[in-house]
C-alpha cells in the first residue's frame, strides 16, 4: 500500500495578513482582501504574499501598510499589479519595527521627568517624580538597567509603573511599511505584496511503530510550524519548501520567547500535495489554516504501513581509527585498542514496493515497540533523517545492543620502520546472549596505508570501499563467532 500524505487541514499556515491595513494618500484604511499566503522554508524563513486594495492618484502617491512581520527583510519587498496593467514605482520605502512599549517610551522620554505609580502594601497609590537619565533600552542588543533620578539620587531601576504622555504621531503599535509610489495616472485595483521574512519555520518528525516480533514497520510523519514572526495569519494558504536553499545568514532578530502555545491538530480528509520544484520539493496544505504569533502547530502529513525495515547488527569494534588520512602509518601500537559495543541499526528503503516512494524531508525518527504484554508502546531509540529522495536506502543507528557483545584483539604485528612491509591479524568474536539466531555486520577498516591485500582470511568479506572490509556472519543463540585475518601492507 502506497503511504498517503495527508491534508493537515490544521494549522500550520497562514502566513499573511490578520489585522492589516493599507492607507493610501486621503482614502481610508482597508484591509487586505483576499486569501493571504505563506510559503515556509526549512531553514528559518518564509514568503509571505497577499492582495491589498490601492486607490491611487496620478503622480505621487503616500502609501502606509500596517501589520507586517517584525522580522520582515526590507529590501525584499516587491509591490506590483498582478495582473501587470498598472505601471508601479515605488519612490521611496521605509520599514518601522519598533513598535510601543514601555522600554521604548522611556527612550523616547530620555532627559525628561515622569511620573511612576507606587502601589505600597496596602495597594494605596501614590506617585513619584522622576527624570530619566537612561532608558536601558538598546534595540538588537541586551538591554542594560534603567538610570532614574528621584529627589538627586539616581536609582538602577524604575521607581513604579511609569506613566506615559499621549502617543506621538509618530508612534506604531504594529510593524508598518511606508511608501511614496508614482503612478502614471489614477488606478484603483488589488495589488500584490510580497516580502522575504524571518520567524517562521518548520521541520518534519517520523514516528515509527513495530510489533514485538518482526521487522515490518507503520510510519507516521508530522510537520511542526513555528511562528516568531510577530505577527498572527489568519485563514492563509501554506506551502512547506523541503530542501536546502542557499540563503545568506542575516544577525538574529529579538529572540524567541520561552512561552509557546502548541497545538496540535487532527488531520482532516483532503490530501497534501506534493511536487518537485525547481531542485527542491514543495507540499501544499489542503485548506486554509490560522497560524497565531508564538504558536507551534502540528500536522500529519504522511501515513505508511507495512514497511520491510530489518534490524541489522554491526560491530565496528575499531570505529574510532576508520579514518584513512593518506599518510603511512607505521606506529604498531595505533588501532589496536577496541570496543565492544555493537550497534543497533534499522534499513528501509524509500520505494514503492516498499510502501513509500515519497520525497522525504530531513526531520527526527522515532522507533518504537509494542509490548505484546499490554498492547503499550514503548520508545525504542530515534535518529536524525536527511532530505532523503525516492528509492534511496535510509539506515539509522537507534542505539546499542544489551544481548550481542563484540571483542576486537590484534593477535599479531610484523614490520618496522627499515622493512618495506608491515602484517597484522586479527580475531574478532562476537557473542549473542539472545534467544533468537542473528546477522551481525563485523566492519573492519585498513587505515594504515593505501596498498594492502588480505592473506588470510577464516570468512568471506565484502571489500565496501579501498579503505574497508566487511563480514557477514551468523551467530547462533547463547553463541560466539569468531572471526580471523590477516592483512599486509606494501610500504614502496
Amino acid at each position: 500500500m502506497k503511504p498517503r500524505i495527508l491534508s493537515l487541514g490544521i494549522s500550520i499556515a497562514s502566513l499573511l495578513v490578520g489585522a492589516t491595513s493599507l492607507r493610501a494618500a486621503a482614502t481610508p484604511a482597508a484591509s487586505g482582501s483576499g486569501q493571504p499566503a505563506l510559503t515556509v522554508y526549512n531553514q528559518g524563513f518564509a514568503v509571505v504574499r497577499e492582495r491589498v486594495p490601492l486607490d491611487l492618484k496620478a503622480g505621487e502617491n503616500p502609501v502606509e501598510f500596517v501589520g507586517a512581520t517584525s522580522q520582515l527583510e526590507p529590501d525584499s519587498v516587491v509591490l506590483r499589479d498582478p495582473t501587470g496593467k498598472v505601471q508601479l514605482r515605488i519612490l521611496e520605502q521605509s520599514y518601522r519595527a519598533d513598535v510601543m512599549s514601555e522600554p521604548l517610551l522611556l527612550a523616547l522620554n530620555e532627559g525628561r521627568e515622569l511620573d511612576f505609580v507606587v502601589r505600597d502594601q496596602d495597594a494605596k497609590e501614590y506617585t513619584v517624580r522622576g527624570k530619566v537619565i537612561r532608558s536601558g533600552y538598546n534595540p538588537g542588543g541586551e538591554r542594560m538597567a534603567p538610570i532614574v533620578e528621584v529627589d538627586g539620587q539616581l536609582r538602577f531601576s524604575l521607581p513604579g509603573e511609569p506613566l506615559f504622555p499621549a502617543l506621538a504621531g509618530d508612534g506604531i503599535l504594529k510593524p508598518t511599511l511606508t511608501w511614496k509610489l508614482a503612478a502614471a495616472q489614477a488606478a484603483r485595483f488589488e495589488a500584490e505584496l510580497g516580502y522575504v521574512t524571518g520567524g517562521l519555520s518548520w521541520h518534519a518528525a517520523y514516528n515509527l511503530v513495530a510489533p514485538e516480533k518482526g521487522d515490518t514497520l507503520d510510519i507516521v510523519g508530522w510537520v511542526t510550524v513555528n511562528n516568531q514572526s510577530g505577527k498572527t495569519f489568519e485563514n492563509a494558504t501554506m506551502k512547506l519548501m523541503a530542501g536546502d536553499v542557499n540563503k545568506i545568514q542575516e544577525p538574529k532578530g529579538r529572540p524567541a520567547m520561552a512561552r509557546m502555545e502548541m497545538m496540535t491538530m487532527a488531520a482532516a480528509d483532503a490530501v497534501v500535495t506534493e511536487k518537485a520544484f525547481d531542485e527542491f520539493h514543495l507540499y501544499s496544505l489542503p485548506r486554509a489554516v490560522t497560524l497565531r504569533d508564538r504558536e507551534s502547530k502540528q500536522v500529519e502529513f504522511m501515513r505508511a504501513t507495512g514497511v520491510k525495515a530489518p534490524v541489522i547488527y554491526v560491530y565496528d569494534g575499531a570505529a574510532m581509527f576508520g579514518v584513512f588520512h593518506g599518510g603511512m602509518i607505521r606506529d604498531p601500537g595505533y588501532g589496536t585498542q577496541g570496543n565492544t559495543k555493537v550497534w543497533v541499526m534499522r534499513e528501509f528503503r524509500n520505494s514503492e514496493e516498499n510502501n513509500l516512494g515519497l520525497p522525504l524531508p530531513k526531520g527526527r525518527l522515532r522507533f518504537y515497540r509494542q509490548d505484546d504484554a499490554d498492547g503499550r508502546l514503548e520508545f525504542t531509540g530515534e535518529n536524525e533523517l536527511d532530505h532523503t529522495a525516492r528509492n534511496e536506502l535510509v539506515r539509522v543507528k537507534t542505539g546499542d545492543a544489551f544481548d550481542v557483545v563484540g571483542e576486537r584483539i590484534r593477535t599479531n604485528f610484523t614490520g618496522s620502520n627499515r622493512q618495506d612491509f608491515a602484517e597484522e591479524s586479527f580475531e574478532i568474536k562476537v557473542r549473542n546472549r539472545k534467544t533468537e539466531p542473528i546477522r551481525v555486520r563485523v566492519v573492519e577498516h585498513l587505515y594504515r596505508w593505501s596498498r594492502w591485500s588480505i592473506t588470510a582470511s577464516s570468512d568471506e568479506f565484502e571489500k565496501k570501499d579501498a579503505q574497508t572490509i566487511e563480514f557477514t556472519v551468523p551467530v547462533a543463540p547463547d553463541q560466539e563467532k569468531s572471526i580471523t585475518y590477516t592483512v599486509r601492507y606494501e610500504w614502496r
